[in-house]
């Protein structure tokens, strides 16, 4: 979603945008990312920021130890490619898995015991 105004936001939309947007601020700012600094950061933006959502991120970005850990880069989330060509000779040396012999169930009977298998009655 590309925010070009905050009009259409819902409050608690705004404030969870002003809340990232100032701790990415403060971050690579190389600030302590703290309530009061993202408070700090968003009144002198114009914006309020309730102390609520401060702390939240505050402690968000604090656990993550840093900023740049909190802020994946672009393109690095998700998960992992497929695995590359690789080595044949890894998968000839894999161990061959017999299959083990299945026995075969006795054929079923009637379900009322007839066993003349015309159907009965059903």
């Amino acid at each position: 979603m590309v925010v070009t105004t905050l009009e259409g936001l819902s409050d608690a939309q705004k404030q969870e945008l002003v809340a990232s947007l100032s701790a990415i601020v403060v971050g690579t700012a190389g600030g302590e990312v703290s309530a009061e600094s993202l408070t700090a950061v968003a009144t002198a933006s114009g914006n309020s920021l309730s102390g609520a959502w401060a702390s939240v991120f505050a402690s968000a970005v604090g656990k993550a130890e840093s900023i740049e850990k909190y802020c994946l880069a672009p393109g690095g989330g998700g998960g992992g490619g497929g695995g590359g060509g690789g080595d044949g000779a890894a998968a000839e040396a894999a161990p061959v898995v017999e299959e083990e012999e299945v026995e075969e169930a006795p054929a079923a009977s009637d379900m009322f015991g007839g066993g003349d298998g015309d159907g009965g009655d059903y």
